[in-house]
């Protein structure tokens, strides 16, 4: 399981690795990265060779990580042996994890998404905290759902704050970028509900019908949906607030949607 060692923090390759914090990099690169074994091992799982593997000598002797470094090289890619202080710097972390993966990044076209009838898919509309589109990513997954899309300026779904947030299923779930003008076209053709949260709504999320195949449309964590996005909902729905917050992070209303959609 030789690999070659690098202890440089000046190191073309960890220097390449570090940029990749800054969204101009991963743009420029196509490239992100993702941390911890469990995620690593995640990836490989579902078919996505790390195009650079780094690693600790603690980690030197797992199983989970021989099979990753076999993958990464049966693809092609680098396996390196570096320092817990290159770990750190990569990773911005104080306690890195002892596994690095640097990953090409996949987006799906909208128009080549497969619906099948049960479906369902979520829409976010401008969303802007990472760590939120991560978990719903994570959410989406759990709840078996067939895609996540982006719709609008919403934040980089492969930014290492938003891949933390997925815990794996940034590589298990479809992801998709659209246009407003895009979406709205696709919609069109939607035979099933697409479903929003409305503070105006007046039918309570446990209460209405929702036929698949679905979308839930949410719109960002400030100003929820705008008035063209809810336009291209047929079902609006409020979660009902009974005590003295009048609102719910993203995140947790999201997954509270996509549970009301799936039951």
């Amino acid at each position: 399981m030789s690999a070659r060692t690098v202890t440089s923090l000046t190191n073309p390759t960890v220097k390449a690795v570090r940029a990749l914090h800054l969204r101009k990099a991963r743009d420029e690169s196509g490239l992100f990265v993702a941390e911890g074994l469990k995620i690593v091992t995640e990836a490989v799982e579902l078919g996505h060779a790390p195009r650079i593997l780094m690693y600790g000598a603690e980690a030197e002797g797992h199983p989970l990580l021989r099979q990753a470094i076999t993958a990464t090289r049966e693809a092609g890619g680098e396996v390196i042996e570096v320092t817990q202080d290159i770990l750190a710097k990569v990773s911005r972390r104080d306690n890195p994890q002892a596994v690095v993966g640097v990953f090409a990044q996949a987006f799906t076209p909208l128009a080549a998404l497969q619906i099948k009838p049960d479906d369902c898919l979520v829409a976010l509309h401008r969303v802007r905290d990472p760590g939120n589109l991560g978990t719903i990513v994570r959410t989406a997954d759990s709840a078996g759902c067939g895609a996540v899309i982006l719709v609008g300026e919403c934040c980089d779904p492969f930014s290492v704050e938003a891949v933390r947030a997925t815990m794996g299923s940034i590589f298990a779930v479809p992801i998709v970028q659209a246009t407003e003008a895009e979406f709205a076209d696709w919609r069109k053709a939607w035979t099933g509900s697409v479903i929003g949260t409305l503070l105006t709504a007046t039918k309570a999320h446990s209460e209405a019908i929702y036929v698949r195949p679905s979308i839930v449309l949410m719109g960002n964590e400030q100003q929820g949906l705008t008035p063209d996005m809810a336009a291209l909902c047929d079902v609006n729905v409020k979660i009902p607030m009974r005590g003295r917050a009048d609102s719910l992070n993203l995140s947790v209303a999201t997954g509270i949607m996509i549970y009301a959609a799936t039951a």
